[in-house]
């Protein structure tokens, strides 16, 4: 087969290489990647969508899937070895073809449904995934290995937010539910529940959420979850015994959203045009950390994962170190528990090449498209192909009443901080009410391409709010388009070019959003549509490149120069740093902050002093670096676990819990 991600279908589609050529990005082509390349790591894992997460590991290996809602194929399956650099491995499901609304017929569509929060598991020699599908019952995917095949089985009936665990004593259980957590034993075939075995173990009012993970660790059941109130928040519950009475700790993360700025997001999803609400700094806990598990490696550490609101980009995926205390799996460190510090220690793990899961850029030379591609619904196979032209995707256009319902737009998840796809497309092939180009699919949407009228081709931008932005003649078909994307500011503007090297800037910037219309972050699409009520002519897509622009995101920590430090929004230096700070290099991200033969040193009970160096670089001498996600440093003391800042009254202490996006605590800091 060419096609190596099928499930229960042999469908013999061009869309991969052989899954072991399935190329994965090194550091060294300038893409995001957690690996600091020092010992340490930046959250997030991924700087693209990747929500729902569930982890498990088997052996010395770490397996990874999420939610990809009604993109094809879905539940991207990648593995690690130390928890921070993943690889692809394949998608367990090839196509979920359930009606006209996940073909795009009929005037219907399954935007923001499909397949969602899968539990992972590996029992017995067998790879299980189950998950939820609206308006269907959950779907139990199974195979021998994470490579495949996968064959899919519709269960008796639907589990919210479903997690299954295999118990030590053969007997298998899955919980569900919002705020009021069921449980029941499954049968044999995994497809039912054992009749009798359904139960309330946790009421209404306890404290729980939803997307819950069940698992067993130390002797104890444990569940976690997530909740919204007023902050997201994980809380967790456990129980000597899968049947409960369960204990509910109301947090064990809360708060922790790296300093992100909340960004623009669709006020009421009914509205007709859609309205966006701008960014609010003063806005806390609707960004943070929830949804997530907790996983041991083979020495017994505990790593949790969950992941985290990244506006218009998507939920995005974080790791973090977990203490424990009392009996609970807190995240974070000591003296800080649940917050997630951005960059720390890699886990204890046998070291692996820093590297991304997905190669973005596709020459379309291949037999088959890159794994990182996704269709919009279910694809039409005879009516795109990658031989018909060599080197090039054509897309045949199907009849459409507009973009969201274009069928056949091939997609990728938008990347972050910054990127740029370029597309080199061929439009020749138009016939007259033909569109074709590169839109960005999420509400609102925009696209930029295209148009054959019955005089000429025309270029033209337009997006779901503002309608047509500009139209420019066409005396050519041969064009390159670009979409230069800025996640800081949720900002993108279009550009064209007649020779591939001379870009010119095409409309007005448009506005990106988070929206829960979807379900999905902003996705660069491919796509290709006839006006009309029948097929029209075709387009060919020579290539797409895609350029991430600051892929560190991470700006260079000035070791061994003399700066300054003032907290973001003000001009000030704090009166105990002025004079100027040397940044020491103490090793793993981590810095002295000097002036002559005295250090500043963060004492246990949070205050700050200048005091003589210490040998070994001491831990109340050393600071880890890392930045905010609305820019700045930040400098957390080893010996508090917590952010150097200064306080109203202008005193310096190093007892901040964390930034914020409005610099409320003075936590973030410029440095010069």
């Amino acid at each position: 087969m060419k096609w190596c991600w099928l499930a229960s279908v042999a469908l013999a589609l061009p869309f991969a290489a052989p899954l072991d050529a399935a190329p994965q990005q090194p550091r060294s082509a300038a893409t995001w990647t957690a690996d600091n390349g020092n010992g340490t790591y930046t959250n997030p894992l991924f700087f693209d969508e990747f929500s729902d997460p569930d982890m498990i590991r088997v052996g010395d290996d770490f397996y990874l899937t999420g939610t990809t809602m009604h993109a094809m194929p879905g539940l991207p399956i990648l593995h690690s070895r130390d928890l921070v650099n993943w690889d692809f491995v394949t998608y367990a499901l090839d196509t979920l073809d359930l009606g006209s609304a996940y073909r795009l017929e009929k005037g219907e569509n399954v935007y923001g449904r499909g397949i969602w929060a899968p539990s992972f598991r590996y029992h017995a020699g067998t790879f299980y995934i189950f998950s939820n599908v609206n308006g269907q019952t959950t779907q139990m995917l199974t195979a021998p290995a994470p490579r495949g095949p996968w064959k899919r089985t519709p269960m008796k009936r639907s589990f919210h937010d479903l997690s299954v665990l295999f118990d030590d004593d053969g007997k298998t259980y899955v919980i569900w539910g919002y705020q009021e957590i069921h449980l029941a034993q499954l049968d044999a075939t995994l497809t039912d529940i054992v009749p009798g075995s359904e139960r309330i173990i946790i009421p209404k009012g306890s404290g729980m959420g939803e997307g819950s993970h069940f698992f067993k660790m130390n002797g104890k059941y444990f569940i976690t979850s997530a909740e919204y109130a007023g902050p997201f928040r994980m809380p967790a519950a456990r129980s000597s015994s899968p049947l409960g009475p369960y204990e509910i700790n109301p947090s064990i993360s809360q708060w922790e959203d790296f300093g992100e700025l909340q960004g623009y997001r669709v006020k009421d999803a009914r509205a007709d045009p859609l309205v966006l609400t701008p960014p609010n700094p003063k806005a806390r806990g609707g960004l943070s950390l929830h949804q997530g598990g907790v996983i041991q490696t083979p020495k017994g550490d505990t790593w949790g994962w969950s992941m985290f609101e990244g506006n218009s980009v998507g939920r995005l995926t974080a790791l973090s170190p977990v203490t424990w205390k009392d009996g609970w799996p807190y995240f974070g460190l000591p003296g800080n528990l649940g917050r997630t510090p951005r960059t720390w220690i890699k886990p204890d793990l046998p070291q692996t090449p820093d590297r991304a899961p997905y190669v973005r850029s596709d020459p379309f030379d291949g037999p088959g498209l890159r794994p990182v591609w996704q269709w919009n619904h279910v694809p039409v196979p005879a009516a795109w192909s990658l031989s018909e032209r060599k080197g090039a995707l054509r897309l045949h256009a199907l009849p459409a009443t507009g973009f969201l319902q274009a069928r056949n737009t091939l997609t990728q998840r938008a990347i972050g901080p910054q990127s740029s796809p370029t597309v080199e497309l061929d439009a020749s092939g138009l016939k007259v009410g033909d569109v074709a180009g590169l839109g960005l699919l999420n509400r609102p949407y925009s696209w930029f391409g295209v148009r054959r009228d019955e005089s000429a081709l025309f270029l033209v931008q337009t997006d779901e709010i503002g309608g047509e932005k500009a139209r420019v003649r066409l005396e050519t078909g041969h064009i390159w388009l670009r979409t230069d994307a800025d996640f800081t500011t949720e900002t993108a503007r279009y550009s064209y070019s007649l020779d591939g090297r001379s870009f010119t800037p095409i409309g007005a910037p448009v506005q990106m959003a988070f929206q829960l219309i979807t379900f999905q972050g902003v996705r660069y699409g491919l796509f290709a549509y006839h006006q009309g009520g029948t097929p029209g002519g075709q387009a060919d897509f020579l290539s797409y490149t895609l350029a991430e622009r600051r892929s560190e995101s991470r700006p260079a920590i000035p070791y061994n120069r003399t700066v300054r430090f003032m907290p973001v929004g003000t001009r000030e230096t704090p009166a105990l740093l002025q004079g100027g700070v040397r940044v020491v290099d103490h090793g793993l991200g981590r810095v002295g902050l000097e002036q002559g033969n005295r250090a500043l040193t963060a004492l246990p009970d949070g205050s700050v002093a200048w005091q003589p160096k210490r040998a070994d670089r001491d831990p109340t001498q050393s600071f880890q670096w890392m930045e905010s996600l609305s820019g700045g440093a930040l400098l957390m003391a080893l010996s508090t676990n917590r952010y150097l800042h200064q306080t109203d009254t202008g005193t310096l202490r190093a007892d901040s819990p964390g930034a914020t996006a409005d610099n409320a605590d003075r936590s973030r800091w410029n440095v010069r």
